[in-house]
């Protein structure tokens, strides 16, 4: 039998949503709604999803009327316990006869290796999906990723916005419900202002036509993102330039306007003289206008801004986004003529005098042991320690600068402006605006060997000093962005290929940290309590090397078909370094290709267990009188020649060779656990051969621990 088969639509109608929060949340919704019908075993088609500033939707084509029906089997009482001597039905019985809605003659009676028991079989009439809409939809949105939700008026429904309309149609019949308060319907809502009365929708694939044509509302975000930019990009190459449209700016004013309605506007050519990224800061960040930029590179005076509506007077719109650029740009001139009235380096004692964390000192006791750690990393990097040392001292300054403390988000690229002013080394002027890099996922990292001594000093000495006052991340909460901070630094390291002993400077760090923590506690007569460096700085050291799993597990790009076991197993011998790590797991991933590696991974786990049971310490040396049997000769015997030449190859970080050398000892070790008992009665030959084995996981471990690897 055919199910009917019908399009779904649920829209929430909302005060204006978070814009930077609109594709989560539109993405999120849908991707509950999906999982709902799945769960509810409801068939369906596509499924589109709609955002625009006050509302979200999902549209599901052909979803089933109702579900299958489902065939249900239930095992009753024993036929012994269901009826008495006499044959008749006990309260057993009749009980579970009545549970399952029959009659006592209607159950079957099965054969089993228990005993005859009674059964009910039947089909259970699946439900109707306009009976299960309600509570999916319900629950998709109890599930959207909201982390503060909020209460209105005198209800109690918690949302992320307050909610004015719902509408919920299965075909073109409104599905009853209340969600949020509300009362679901057939009616949305257009633009405020082109089209602020209700708007019917006749049916699920009349809703974006409707939405489009008479509510002058584009719902489908991509379809606005893509009218937004091919617009901007038509106004802006009538201004003779191009637009420059991040994504970021590109997806916040698409979540930001239902109508996008672009409009040309200008500001005075005098504040070209600024530098580039306060015009772009002052645009983008602030007022959410794009920039134009001519053919030759430089910016215009000129910018884009997207009204969210088709005003009868644009100019009076143009003139109300100039009027308020003008003072923007105004401050910015005033602010740069102020900064430039002392060099940068004149503000070094003053970073004494504002706090960067209580117990972690100031901006002068940060930018001193940056500078030390920089000194450090670029003597180890071969770099020259003079511009480490430099900008270094020089690389925080920019913070107590007017403009800085107007514009944040021009944190060093200032700094690097100011230096070139003051006629600083450029490699130094550089760093200073690199040392932040990367900022987030996917950013570029440092070009320069002083940015990137910087950049790696910087982010060590954050993680440091956090996880010295006890503060590290618990949970999704990281409010120090050390997450961001770890993994930038194994980027840095992994991809500009940095061989740092990072386990050495990891402990200088927190010693730094330390150091200054006690200082401040005597100062403030608040003793600090006893901090054992090497323990934080080994759980500092574990941090960061647990920051390379999403790199290697999730990232595409990051290493040959790799799992969780193999990157435990290189983890597990706890490498000095990133790098190191990258040879060791890359040495797996191709050993574990070849013929021999099942079995010694096998083996490696079969010794591991023996090791551990047996509860005592294997000499370290096997004494070759006590070998007796000729396999465990022959294990001995290949093993004997490796030694020398797996931990040669292991200390010049072969560790591709090591393990192919070590793949050889397949055959003898097969032998040996054939035809040798480890635990043996004798004490003295039980030692020795645990001592043979021991020996014969160590060559292995000097790589990864292969006991970890499913096997």
């Amino acid at each position: 039998m055919m199910l009917e088969k019908r399009d779904f639509l649920v829209e929430i109608g909302t005060e204006e949503l978070p814009p930077k929060a609109l594709r989560t949340l539109e993405r999120a919704f849908a991707a509950a709604v999906q999982a709902g019908l799945a769960k509810a075993v409801l068939a369906h088609g596509n499924i589109r999803s709609f955002a625009s500033p006050r509302r979200l939707a999902v549209l599901v084509k052909r979803l089933a009327a109702r579900q299958p029906d489902q065939r249900i089997e239930r095992r009753g009482p024993p036929v012994s316990a269901a009826f008495d001597a006499a044959g008749q039905p006990t309260r057993a019985a009749q009980a579970f006869a009545a549970s399952c809605g029959v009659a006592l003659e209607m159950l079957e009676r099965r054969e089993e290796a228990k005993g005859t028991f009674l059964y009910y079989t039947g089909l259970k009439p699946g439900a109707t999906a306009m009976e299960l809409l309600p509570g999916l939809v319900q629950g998709a949105l109890d599930a959207l990723p909201i982390p503060r939700r909020m209460r209105w008026g005198s209800g109690s429904a918690e949302f992320v916005r307050p909610v004015h309309w719902i509408v919920m149609l299965y075909g073109k019949e409104v599905v009853p419900a209340t969600l949020l308060d509300t009362a679901s319907g057939n009616l949305t809502r257009g633009h405020r202002f082109h089209a602020p009365r209700p708007l019917r929708i006749s049916s699920p694939a009349a809703y974006e036509r409707t939405l489009t044509r008479r509510g002058h509302v584009l719902p489908d975000f991509e379809a606005r993102r893509a009218v937004m930019r091919e617009r901007v990009s038509a106004v802006a190459g009538e201004l003779g330039g191009q637009a420059l449209m991040s994504d970021e700016l590109l997806e916040e004013v698409t979540a930001l306007v239902e109508w996008p309605v672009p409009l040309a506007g200008r500001f005075e050519p005098r504040f070209l003289k600024l530098p580039r990224e306060v015009l772009i800061s002052t645009l983008e960040d602030h007022q959410r206008y794009f920039p134009v930029q001519a053919p030759n590179g430089g910016l215009l005076p000129f910018f884009v801004a997207v009204a969210n509506l088709e005003s009868r007077e644009p100019a009076k719109v143009v003139e109300g986004n100039e009027r308020v650029v003008r003072p923007r740009l105004a401050d910015a001139a005033f602010f740069l003529e102020q900064d430039r009235k002392s060099p940068l380096a004149a503000r070094i004692e003053g970073l004494d005098r504002v706090t960067y964390q209580a117990r972690l000192g100031s901006l002068g006791d940060r930018a001193r042991r940056i500078r030390a750690l920089a000194m450090e990393v670029a003597t180890s990097l071969g770099e020259p320690a003079a511009q480490a040392e430099r900008a270094a001292s020089l690389c925080k300054c920019d913070l107590l600068t007017a403009m800085v403390g107007e514009f944040p988000e021009l944190q060093g690229i200032m700094g690097a402006h100011y230096a070139l002013a003051d006629g600083e080394d450029p490699e130094v002027a550089t760093a200073i605006r690199e040392h932040y890099l990367p900022r987030g996922a996917g950013d570029a990292l440092p070009l320069t060997a002083t940015g990137t001594v910087l950049a790696v000093a910087d982010k060590l000495d954050t993680l440091a000093g956090i996880f010295a006052i006890g503060e590290k991340p618990t949970g999704t909460k990281d409010p120090f962005g050390l997450r961001r901070a770890a993994i930038g630094l194994t980027r840095i390291l992994l991809e500009k290929r940095l061989e740092l002993d990072l386990a050495a400077l990891a402990r200088q760090a927190v010693r730094l940290a330390q150091a200054d923590i006690e200082r401040i506690a005597v100062s403030s007569a608040k003793p600090a309590p006893p901090m054992a460096i090497d323990a934080v700085a080994a759980d500092l050291f574990d941090y960061v090397l647990e920051r390379l799993r999403a790199h290697y597990l999730e990232s595409p790009g990051g290493a040959p078909v790799l799992t969780t076991e193999m990157f435990d197993a290189v983890l597990a011998t706890r490498p000095v370094s990133p790098l190191d790590f990258d040879a060791r797991l890359k040495a797996l991933s191709g050993f574990l290709t070849l013929p021999e590696a099942a079995s010694l991974t096998a083996a490696n786990k079969r010794v591991a267990n023996i090791l551990r049971k047996a509860g005592e310490s294997p000499p370290a040396e096997v004494d070759v009188a006590l070998l007796s049997l000729p396999a465990e000769r022959e294990l001995f015997g290949s093993l004997s020649p490796l030694r020398g030449t797996v931990s040669a190859a292991t200390a010049r970080r072969d560790y591709a060779g090591a393990l192919t050398e070590l793949a050889a000892l397949r055959p003898a070790v097969d032998a040996f656990f054939d035809q040798v008992m480890v635990m043996d009665e004798d004490p003295r030959l039980r030692a020795n051969r645990l001592a043979l084995l021991s020996q014969m996981r160590e060559l292995f471990a000097g790589v990864a621990d292969l006991s970890r690897l499913p096997g």
